[in-house]
């Protein structure tokens, strides 16, 4: 009895370890299912993708009149991935252009304040510009069409995935049974994984020889995709299983599917992947989903299992096939009938080209990304998908950035070569909405991405000079009077001055002094001395005041000095304050984001233009003629030594020992600024007349190519009148100097010149005998 008691002891232990060895596994495979459940609901049931902010540029407006070639619109439209065509454009992004007339089928795009849904239009051409626009087929008139805006950058953390995400009810049936043709037909019969299919794919792999049927389903392949890695082992195909199986058991068949089509990749758009039938859609054909036709929709379904090989844009030829393929397919399945299958294989594939290479602006997109990270936090910006609006021209910009490096190469060609690289920087801003239309703070961005328009503090030097004189012209608060006006005789002779203690002499660039001159003459020629004076006649305090009220706000030193630029400033606030002079006095903040959307089309923020009168539009517009006057007679002359002639008002700066070059300008309707120097402050012997102002000159020339030419108009409260421009007197029509001359109304000279004011015989004595 003891042996059999014995005996049965060691079978109940070994039952009980495999009890306890079983009760192991099970918790172990209850863990591992555990994981992966919440692996899969966690993430389903969260956000689902990281999608990044897209910043745009401001959209082009074809209208008549406007000169398509110098506004290249041609190879906007290649950069915004239409193609040309030789028949009628017949769908979005498609474009037929002669040489009298340009037609194009515009793409959907929704703004922030309207959306469009694209129609072909056509503009009649003569000499280049548009003499009539039209709507098709109807020809009705048009005033004018927005080229859809560009993309210039996404804010992601790791790889930017395009991605405009859809919904299920959004998405035309036919794409989803096109795609259910092809990758999953049973896709609403198995639970997550289709053993007919896997059978039948482990038996095309034994026919073939070779591993290349998946079998995978639909939702297997959104699992692969969504959670897992790409590679090819059979612990990953078995976690792929089961998440699928967890998938199906958890969701409803709709919620997979919608998710499936928005996380399919279908190729790039040069450093962006394409990601979801949204994005491909607007990418391959230029419309919204739900507008695809059937062959539309076969051809994405087609490019699922190797986007490259079957992108139209690259090969038409293969990815007719793949098209033509899922046509039969979804024939057999009875999704289409015979008439629709015939109508859709006899389509020709869009043969769109691969779009261009997109303008980049990445100093500009700093200051986006730097604006926008004071609203949003980072990872709203990199994974909610915000649409950003800015201000960005980008054929300015591309225009601006050719013209520094052709300049900036120009000027090394002149001067000793040193070990620190010759800078520059350029702003060009729309005085009239503070809009920045291009900024490049750089030479070259992959080098440093010190922004030296917005970041860096220079000195100004000589373009400091014009908001002195500004004060100088403005009315007294007490007197109601200017204590100048453009013709007051002022003094450029050696002055002394003591400050703290110590005495300073200003002196001019060519080392001479230049007696009584007039205001005008003074700031023209830009003499030191007479600059000096005046502010120490009316007070640097007031220069400072005046300066603040335009939006310097760096701090300025209330010595002598400050007048010749001494004390440093930030680009874009120099920038701003001539912005407010070009614009009659009214200050603009300088802005670069127009509007804030988020993905499902509502706009968070909007920036409203904020304007400020700060000086009266008539002392705004002294300023602007003296500037005038600098480009036609005085240190920047050389603007009309390099043909550009529109009407302009402009000023040079040299700071002491030629550590920095600028220039200065605006027409009516565009200001630039052009700093050029080293980041280090080794003198660049060159003045800003030698080295900014060729520069300034060519990025004007490029951005205002065809557009006309305004002049400025005087503002109520000016005077004009023909004076002497030796005396400022007034000048009768025999003297053979005179020039227009602004004058706040009250102002204006009342004595005739004495050279000229006599009878006429005595005019033309003195000029008879020299």
């Amino acid at each position: 009895m003891r042996s059999l008691a014995g005996s049965r002891k060691p079978r109940r232990r070994r039952r009980v370890r495999r009890i306890w060895w079983g009760a192991a596994a099970l918790a172990l495979v209850a863990g591992y299912l555990g994981s992966l459940y919440v692996t899969v609901t966690s993430r389903f049931e969260g956000p689902h993708w990281k999608v990044p902010s897209t910043v745009y540029a401001e959209p082009v407006t074809i209208y008549p009149g406007m000169d398509v070639s110098a506004h290249h619109i041609h190879d906007r439209l290649l950069r915004l991935g239409y193609g040309p065509v030789t028949a009628a454009p017949r769908r979005p992004g498609e474009f037929r252009w002669n040489d009298d007339r340009l037609e194009l089928y515009l793409q959907d795009f929704v703004y922030p304040d309207h959306a469009v849904e694209g129609f072909p239009v056509a503009a009649d051409l003569r000499d280049r510009r548009v003499v009539r626009l039209i709507r098709l087929p109807d020809n009705a008139p048009l005033t004018s069409v927005d080229l859809e805006p560009e993309v210039i950058a996404g804010l992601f953390d790791e790889s930017w995935e395009g991605r405009r995400l859809v919904r299920l009810g959004d998405v035309p049936p036919v794409l989803t049974d096109a795609i259910l043709a092809v990758e999953d037909a049973r896709f609403y019969e198995h639970w997550g994984i289709d053993p007919r299919s896997i059978a039948r794919a482990i038996w095309t792999d034994l026919k073939e020889g070779e591993f290349t049927q998946g079998g995978s389903t639909l939702t297997q392949q959104l699992v692969k995709n969504f959670y897992l890695t790409q590679e090819r082992t059979l612990y990953r195909k078995i976690t792929e299983a089961i998440m699928a199986v967890i998938l199906e058991a958890r969701y409803d068949k709709r919620a997979i599917l919608e998710a499936y089509l928005n996380e399919i990749y279908l190729g790039q758009r040069g450093e962006m992947g394409v990601y979801g039938v949204g994005e491909a859609s607007r990418l391959y054909f230029g419309k919204d989903v739900e507008r695809l036709t059937l062959p539309e929709a076969a051809l994405l379904a087609g490019m699922i299992r190797s986007p490259r090989a079957y992108n139209p844009q690259i090969n038409p030829d293969r990815a007719r096939t793949a098209r033509d393929r899922v046509i039969h397919r979804m024939l057999a399945l009875k999704k289409i009938d015979a008439d629709e299958a015939r109508e859709a294989l006899a389509e020709p594939v869009p043969t769109r080209p691969k779009a261009r290479a997109a303008v980049r602006a990445p100093y500009f997109v700093d200051v986006v990304r730097e604006q926008l990270e004071r609203l949003y936090s980072r990872d709203v910006l990199t994974s909610e998908g915000l649409r950003v609006f800015t201000s960005l021209d980008v054929e300015a910009q591309r225009n601006t950035e050719e013209a520094l490096r052709a300049g900036i190469a120009a000027i090394e060609r002149r001067i000793p070569k040193g070990d620190d690289p010759l800078e520059g920087g350029v702003i060009v801003i729309q005085p009239q909405t503070g809009y920045i239309r291009a900024l490049i703070g750089g030479r070259d961005y992959a080098e440093t991405q010190f922004n030296r328009m917005t970041q860096a503090h220079r000195q100004p030097g000589s373009l400091f000079k014009p908001l002195a004189y500004l004060a100088a012209l403005r009315r007294d608060g007490e007197t109601g009077s200017p204590r100048y006006t453009p013709v007051s005789v002022v003094q450029d002779a050696p002055l002394t001055v003591v400050t703290n203690g110590r005495s300073w002499t200003p002196q001019n660039y060519d080392k001479l002094y230049h007696g009584p001159v007039t205001l005008r003459t003074a700031l023209e020629y830009s003499f030191n001395a007479a600059a000096v004076g005046v502010a120490q006649d009316i007070g640097v305090e007031r220069v400072i005041a005046t300066a603040r009220a335009l939006g310097i706000t760096t701090p300025l030193q209330a010595v002598p000095s400050l007048v010749l630029g001494t004390s440093e400033v930030i680009p874009l606030e120099l920038a701003g304050a001539y912005a407010a002079v070009a614009n009659f006095g009214t200050k603009t903040e300088p802005l670069v984001i127009k509007a804030v959307m988020d993905q499902d089309g509502r706009v968070l923020s909007r920036k409203e233009i904020a304007v400020e009168q700060v000086v009266s539009p008539e002392e705004a517009y002294l300023i602007t003629s003296l500037l005038q006057g600098v480009v036609e007679r005085g240190t920047g002359r050389g603007v009309r030594a390099l043909g550009f002639d529109r009407p302009v008002a402009g000023k040079t700066g040299t700071t002491s020992d030629f550590r920095d070059a600028w220039f200065v300008g605006y027409t009516p309707d565009t200001l630039a600024l052009v700093w050029v120097g080293f980041d280090h402050n080794r003198p660049l012997q060159l003045t800003g007349a030698q080295a900014a102002l060729p520069i300034w000159t060519d990025v004007m020339r490029r951005v205002t190519e065809g557009e006309p030419p305004t002049d400025f108009t005087p503002p109520p409260g000016i005077v004009l009148r023909q004076v002497d421009p030796a005396s400022g007197l007034l000048s009768n029509r025999q003297c053979p100097d005179a020039i227009t001359e602004a004058f706040l109304a009250g102002t204006e000279p009342t004595g005739w010149c004495g050279d000229h004011g006599g009878p006429r015989f005595l005019w033309w004595l003195r000029r008879v005998l020299g």
